[in-house]
């Protein structure tokens, strides 16, 4: 089974960290959040506070499939700030492992050098930290073994993305009709 890290730091955007957990467990993966505040407790962009699996000194991450930055201020740049976070995203990205990050937090990727050469995109108003990376515009972007995200309302296609990786496009396509993404994503015309 896939493994994959999503670290969650205070001021993190709710939608961008949880959501890809949620449709990540429901299809399979075996997907950890990890508190970069030194306690299980995590209070979000909006005020609510979450109880992360583990606390970052407690994990390695030699076993990451995949490691997951949500956006949300100042989340990115409280990860961004994680001498750890960084070392951990270095050492994903020279295995050549998965690396996603969306909304503010593709700017920790660009600050260390992670997107240069490559195609990113971002929240509006952050590319200008996207070093060296041609940025897109679009909901999400691939590139080699980076994905980056829009923002909240790209937060689902992005999860359902991330999940074809290891559950496979089927499975995901299944996912988005269960939990009526599918539907949502018809026409107009269509959805009476």
């Amino acid at each position: 089974m896939a493994k994959v890290y999503e670290f969650l730091a205070n001021g993190f955007e709710e939608i961008e960290g949880l959501a890809p957990v949620d449709i990540l467990r429901r299809g399979g993966v075996d997907v950890q959040t990890v508190s970069i505040t030194g306690t299980n407790m995590v209070e979000t962009s909006h005020g609510i506070t979450v109880r992360a699996d583990h606390v970052f000194v407690d994990v390695s991450f030699d076993d990451a499939d995949m490691l997951l930055l949500p956006g949300g201020m100042p989340g990115a740049t409280n990860l961004n700030a994680h001498e750890g976070v960084r070392r951990a995203l270095v050492s994903q990205n020279a295995s050549g492992r998965r690396i996603g990050a969306i909304c503010a937090a593709p700017m920790v990727l660009g600050s260390l050098g992670l997107l240069r050469g490559r195609k990113a995109t971002c929240s509006p108003g952050f590319q200008k930290y996207l070093v060296g990376a041609e940025y897109t515009g679009a909901l999400f972007e691939e590139d080699g073994n980076i994905i980056t995200g829009e923002g909240p309302a790209a937060t689902l296609p992005y999860a359902y993305r991330i999940l074809s990786y290891f559950a496979g496009a089927e499975a995901a396509e299944t996912l988005k009709v269960k939990m009526q993404y599918a539907h949502l994503m018809q026409s107009k015309d269509d959805r009476r």
